[in-house]
């Protein structure tokens, strides 16, 4: 049976395509004149995400050198108190300012903090909190100002094919920006480091700028079938997520995921340093730091693996046949078993396999799909809400997880068995809650197919 039209223009546009598109094609569907762009925004996020990790090597050194490990647990919640501030003074400059204008403006403040960061270091003054504070900010605003950028540039269609290729670019940024602090650090000491991270967000915003320019061409031409863009109404952001029930339904998903997965990482910290301890007692010739510091470098490089290895290969897949609506559940409905088994079967393989399997996973699969929920959403929620909901409601999910922690060992006294089956419980609601974030996206996306009038 013959296709029809649309099938047509895909075939067209896939036998129109660059020896680069049919590389990238290997891991999606990438149509004619779509490559350079998706490259380019990969290489985007790639630098934003390297920037990243080579600072936070800084943030630890400067926190621990002027402070103390007990300090660093209670900056979770002084940063949501500057996000109540930082994110309203965001939603208005989205009301005002242009699109490349607002990522120029802001990426600009940014690499500026930077440059008088390292000028402070040099001079002997103590950064420390401020510093770790900032970055805090930094990793949130940063990279969910990229992701709205991304929304904001491709159609939901391409959007669901191209952010596999997209997302590649921010594992790999993580990756390289680790292995790249490490080999640094040596030759030419911290502060340094925060002369590279400037370095890198002006070559990352001028890229932006070059992606801007190649697609207004692409904009001019969508204008004309797709409806005109609403001005920007200036309302709060917050107010945007709780009077929408779709962003209040990610917002709250996103919270729960984020409580999961640091109580998670408790869980995994508590086991490896008993482990340890009892390795020492047993004679082990490498010390106890020796000890978790070896298991850590393991864990990681697990979870970087693998999680690369999904989002080339496994991420457009699952998004191409079985939609954004159920490809948003995978990670809940995973750690749901494996924190099942963590509360009657709490050992050191056991949660290791099950952290690793939830983090490639929260890493590849679930933060592409997460970006992709904003597909369907207003100019304004894209970048307004989005950042309410990226930095403030994920921030919230380390306070609770903290709270539940001081409260487990202070005054209930749990195990880790205690806290894995608590959070069986959290892993339940968010379960649900991405039922609904898929079913709403489902509802937003898929044209409505209107009734035929009998003849």
């Amino acid at each position: 049976m013959a296709g029809g039209p649309g099938s047509t223009k895909i075939l067209t546009a896939r036998n129109d395509r660059s020896p680069l598109e049919r590389a990238l094609g290997v891991f999606t569907d990438v149509h004619a004149g779509e490559g350079l762009t998706a490259l380019l925004l990969a290489l985007n996020v790639f630098l934003i995400l390297m920037a990243y990790y080579v600072l936070k090597p800084v943030r630890e050194a400067l926190i621990l050198g002027g402070g103390s490990p007990e300090l660093k647990s209670y900056m979770s919640a002084v940063q949501v108190g500057v996000l109540l501030v930082l994110v309203p003074a965001y939603g208005k400059l989205v009301a005002k300012l242009p699109r490349m204008r607002l990522i120029n403006v802001v990426t600009g403040l940014f690499a500026a903090c930077l440059l008088a960061f390292y000028f402070a270091a040099q001079a002997g003054l103590s950064i420390g909190i401020v510093f770790f504070l900032w970055i805090g900010i930094f990793n949130l605003m940063i990279v969910a100002q990229f992701w709205s950028f991304a929304n904001d540039v491709y159609t939901k269609d391409q959007g669901e094919r191209l952010f596999a290729i997209v997302g590649f670019g921010a594992s790999l940024g993580a990756v390289v920006g680790a292995r790249l602090a490490g080999g640094l650090i040596e030759p030419i000491g911290i502060n340094p480091l925060l002369l590279l991270g400037a370095l890198v967000l002006g070559v990352q915003v001028l890229i932006t700028n070059w992606i801007d320019a190649r697609e207004r061409e692409h904009r001019r031409t969508r204008a004309a079938v797709e409806p005109a863009r609403k001005p920007p109404s200036g309302k709060n952001a917050f107010a945007m997520v709780f009077q929408t029930r779709y962003l209040l339904l990610i917002a709250l998903m996103l919270m729960l995921l984020n409580w999961v997965n640091t109580t998670g990482e408790y869980i995994l910290g508590s086991i490896v340093d008993q482990a340890a301890g009892k390795a020492v007692l047993a004679g082990s010739s490498l010390s106890k730091g020796e000890l978790i510091g070896t298991f850590y470098s393991k864990y990681f490089l697990m979870v970087n693996g693998l999680g690369l290895v999904l989002q080339l290969f496994v991420v457009s897949r699952i998004v191409k046949h079985w939609g954004v609506r159920w490809a948003v559940m995978i990670l809940p409905a995973l750690a749901f078993v494996g924190y099942n088994v963590l509360a009657f079967l709490p050992v050191l393989t056991a949660v290791l396999a099950a952290k690793v399997v939830e983090n490639s996973i929260d890493y590849s699969l679930n933060n592409t799909v997460r970006n992709m929920l904003f597909l369907p959403c207003t100019y304004e929620q894209k970048f307004s809400a989005k950042q309410a909901i990226d930095s403030f409601f994920v921030r919230m999910g380390d306070v609770l997880s903290a709270l539940l922690v001081f409260v487990g060992t202070t005054m209930l006294g749990l195990s880790p068995r205690g806290f894995a089956g608590f959070s069986v419980v959290l892993v339940a609601v968010w379960l649900v809650l991405a039922w609904h974030v898929g079913r709403t996206y489902a509802a937003l996306t898929e044209p409505t197919v209107l009734p035929q009038r009998a003849a």
